[in-house]
């Protein structure tokens, strides 16, 4: 009785759905995927702050209550929330338009941008407008994302090389670290490289290595996940122990030590207006990347994800985190596979989480003050790196020209002229290319196979025709961008075909008929009837006749609505 009262509320609150059924087994397993992403975690966000321009303890906090908020709201059992590179990448563009990095104010636009994206996303759940987001075509996603990981490796060369460079694209960030190559420092090119080159290992050859040493497997994986969290202790060691930083080896420094502090975002309208754009690109590639995660890693426990719902949880999660002196997060594919994999079953792993990071942020922040940013940059190249796919250009080169165009215009304007107008540019591409497609739908003229009630397109099969009809099937919807060209194909067809009497058109694959394409089905009724031919309509589906039912098409249409294709050419040919 207890938790049917609290039925209509579980919509909203998902915990109350798996909460049911929460036992002690799942509480283990989320524990022990706690640690093992906790681990993973604590480099990984102080480096995405990094490369997002904020002080290294935001990366901390963003991992937070962000995680809890999520547990309470989201609908994935395994979906880590936190801060992710690309993210980071264009809260770094948008707010540096605002503010000089390392400014108070430039943490503060930071927190805003995070409450704007949070806000965003919570109307587009209420309002269950998910849908928004399949305008970004996977192709333009891919493409973006590999862009973006280009930009994001590049631009973490100049802490690798110990360097004073910068930029928005990579023509900017390649011209500025050729120019200041004359200020390498050594000791940090070492750390760097060594970092680089021992977590590219760590990816592949720990884990084999140590199963081979007879570790069990469990502990093997938490061991090969503790990689990053190695190169941290070790170079910082090595970093203290032999003073580098007084050679050059730039370092932290002082990392508040404590719980995220409570912070409010700037409510100016100046501000918002600024930041709006951004947020909104942000929330929307944030639950691209979030709900394909979830989805993907659902799939294999054959459970469920509701995108709407989904919009709720990252909305909640980025408010936590504008509260809290976070920055924008979102599902992270890296971290999520790890929770997975390391057999989270409820979202309390992110909870569990949550608490490993702000045990870390209470004790562990005095200790980074000697952290080489050399090594949390190689964290960053490492994993970007496995996002940059140029499998995609020679997948949709051989699939579809269209998309090819959209995925390469997408990577090479992203590294042109930013992430910004990379992903803009991916979103209009998409719809161009999409109302492009529609406007000049598929139009083929059938006939009846020989034995058969089938009707196929005349150019791919051997079929019966009768000179007095003419059978047209589109393979589209009807609306107002392909609706004159359903007409010129018709006018262009009938004119001067003296034996034509009846042309018939075929409605098996239209599931809409909009107002414009209507005006254009009374005009070709119409012209056709001044040249002595009746139209005919069949397989007209049960929705899109009860909207032409309310017009006065059927009324005035010369012809009749064939139930079947079949039926119709037997009727007329008679």
């Amino acid at each position: 009785m207890r938790f049917t009262a609290l039925k209509p509320f579980e919509r909203y609150l998902p915990i109350l759905d798996w909460g049911k059924t929460y036992n002690r087994d799942a509480l283990t397993n989320d524990m022990v995927a706690a640690v093992i992403v906790t681990i993973m975690l604590i480099p990984q966000s102080l480096a995405y702050a990094l490369l997002a321009g904020l002080p290294a303890e935001m990366g901390l906090y963003a991992s937070i209550l962000p995680l809890v908020a999520y547990a309470i709201f989201g609908t994935s059992r395994a979906l880590a929330v936190g801060p992710v590179a690309v993210v980071s990448l264009m809260t770094a563009a948008a707010v540096g338009n605002l503010a000089l990095q390392g400014t108070a104010e430039y943490a503060a636009a930071a927190i805003t941008l995070a409450f704007l994206s949070g806000l965003i996303l919570l109307i587009m759940g209420f309002f269950r407008l998910g849908f928004l987001a399949n305008f970004l075509s996977h192709p333009v996603i891919a493409g973006f994302i590999t862009a973006s990981g280009i930009i994001i490796a590049t631009s973490q060369l100049k802490h690798i090389l110990g360097i004073n460079a910068s930029g928005h694209n990579l023509a900017e960030l390649v011209h500025s670290i050729f120019t200041h190559l004359n200020e390498i420092s050594i000791w940090t090119l070492i750390i760097g490289v060594t970092s680089t080159a021992f977590l590219f290992w760590v990816r592949k050859g720990l884990k084999p290595m140590l199963l081979n040493a007879g570790l069990k497997p469990r502990m093997a994986e938490i061991l090969a996940k503790a990689g990053p969290v190695g190169a941290v202790v070790v170079t910082t060691l090595v970093t203290w122990m032999f003073g580098l930083q007084n050679h050059g080896v730039a370092i932290v420094g002082s990392v508040p030590q404590g719980l995220p502090p409570l912070t409010v975002p700037k409510f100016d309208a100046d501000v918002w207006t600024s930041l709006f754009g951004s947020a909104v690109l942000i929330s929307i590639i944030g639950f691209v990347e979030s709900v394909s995660v979830a989805q993907t890693l659902a799939a294999k426990k054959r459970q469920r994800i509701v995108p709407d719902q989904e919009l709720i949880g990252l909305g909640a999660s980025n408010i936590a985190a504008s509260v809290s002196g976070g920055y924008p997060v979102t599902g992270g594919f890296a971290r999520s596979v790890v929770n997975f994999d390391a057999g989270a079953e409820t979202p309390a792993a992110g909870a569990f989480t949550a608490i490993g990071i702000a045990l870390a942020a209470l004790a562990l922040t005095p200790l980074l003050f000697f952290l080489p940013k050399a090594t949390l940059a190689a964290t960053i190249i490492v994993a970007v790196l496995s996002l940059v796919d140029f499998s995609i250009l020679k997948t949709t080169w051989n699939y579809s020209k269209a998309d090819f165009a959209a995925v390469a215009a997408t990577i090479l304007l992203t590294l042109g002229f930013g992430v910004e107008t990379g992903v803009s540019a991916g979103v209009l591409l998409s719809i161009f290319l999409f109302l492009y497609r529609t406007s000049r739908p598929h139009i083929a003229e059938v006939g009846l196979v020989p034995g058969t009630e089938h009707f196929r397109n005349i150019e791919r099969h051997k079929v019966e025709t009768n000179p007095a009809i003419l059978t047209i099937r589109v393979d589209e919807n009807l609306y107002f961008a392909n609706a004159r060209f359903l007409e010129d194909y018709l006018y262009d067809r009938v004119v001067g075909d003296c034996d034509l009497k009846h042309v018939i058109l075929m409605c098996s694959a239209v599931n809409d008929i909009d107002t414009s394409a209507l005006e254009s089905l009374e005009a070709i009724n119409h012209r056709l009837q001044d040249m002595g031919i009746t139209l005919h309509l069949s397989e007209v589906k049960g929705p899109v006749m009860d909207r032409l039912g309310r017009s006065h098409f059927l009324h005035d249409l010369t012809g009749k609505v064939f139930l079947s294709q079949f039926g119709a050419v037997k009727e007329l040919s008679a």
